[in-house]
């Protein structure tokens, strides 16, 4: 009887633990959903949102440029090192064009991005509003009548809207910029020859998918910062939790995402 109980009670604690996982996961999705639901019914109230929302498109678009260009670059260098490596006397070395050109403006550009926003802007989001949490300022803001989800959520969504596809343009610009000119150097690769390659397979589709990838990573990394921000709880440590759980759940949808529109619109 002893072995039988234990062996149940060994199957059961699993079988709870993915139970209990499964029903704060529904209910966090529920939450969020309503932050979003709120978000929309916010965007009428522009005296509250529109003059904050400058401020915000540089500090989410703005100053995420530099981290974004230097990650580029570096792709752009290495996409064209491994595909000169790769089509080393099997393909013509002009295909390296076409490789760096149609993996930045389809994957690496708009995934690489979003996963780096994703650490420095959905972080720097839960952190500042889960602080404004904890300190009481988001009570503040209710009593003294104003809408906080107008007031702190709305801009920075609208901010990551806009700016993700520009800082993801930039980006993979960039990356490509960057392989043109490794090719030039390293690979004895002409600009003619680069250029051949790189509007081989370039369609105008390739652009309009990356800026949908781009938009959707946009809200979701603001969305996701705003609402572990606003359910924070527990103090200093609890902001530091909920900044490190707005950078995993941010990373783990963009690459959900990913996977999903290239399943649906490729």
């Amino acid at each position: 009887m002893n072995t039988r109980f234990l062996n149940t009670r060994f199957l059961q604690d699993p079988l709870q633990l993915v139970g209990r996982s499964a029903l704060d996961t529904t209910a966090q999705i529920g939450r969020w959903g309503g932050l979003i639901t709120a978000t929309l019914k916010a965007l009428p109230k522009v005296d509250i949102w529109g003059r904050l929302l400058v401020g915000q498109l540089a500090r989410i678009g703005v100053d995420s440029i530099p981290i974004a260009l230097f990650i580029a670059t570096f792709t752009g260098v290495v996409m064209a090192l491994q595909a000169s490596y790769t089509f080393t006397g099997a393909v013509p070395l002009y295909f390296v064009g076409a490789l760096v050109g149609k993996t930045m403006i389809l994957e690496l550009g708009p995934v690489l991005t979003g996963l780096a926003l994703a650490g420095r802007v959905g972080a720097n989001i839960a952190a500042e509003l889960g602080t404004m949490r904890v300190t009481e300022q988001i009570d503040a803001l209710e009593t003294l009548a104003y809408d906080p989800v107008a007031y702190l959520v709305v801009p920075r969504i609208l901010a990551g809207l806009v700016m993700f596809p520009v800082v993801v343009v930039l980006a993979t610009t960039t990356g490509i910029a960057a392989g043109w000119l490794t090719s030039l150097q390293l690979l004895d690769l002409s600009t003619p020859a680069f250029m051949k390659g790189l509007r081989l397979f370039f369609q105008p589709w390739d652009v309009q998918f990356a800026l949908i990838k781009s938009v959707s990573f946009g809200l979701t990394v603001t969305s996701v910062g705003c609402f572990f921000g606003f359910t924070t709880q527990g103090g200093a440590e609890g902001v530091g939790l909920s900044a490190t759980r707005a950078v995993v759940v941010s990373s783990m949808v963009i690459l959900a995402l990913d996977a999903f529109w290239a399943a649906t619109l490729l």
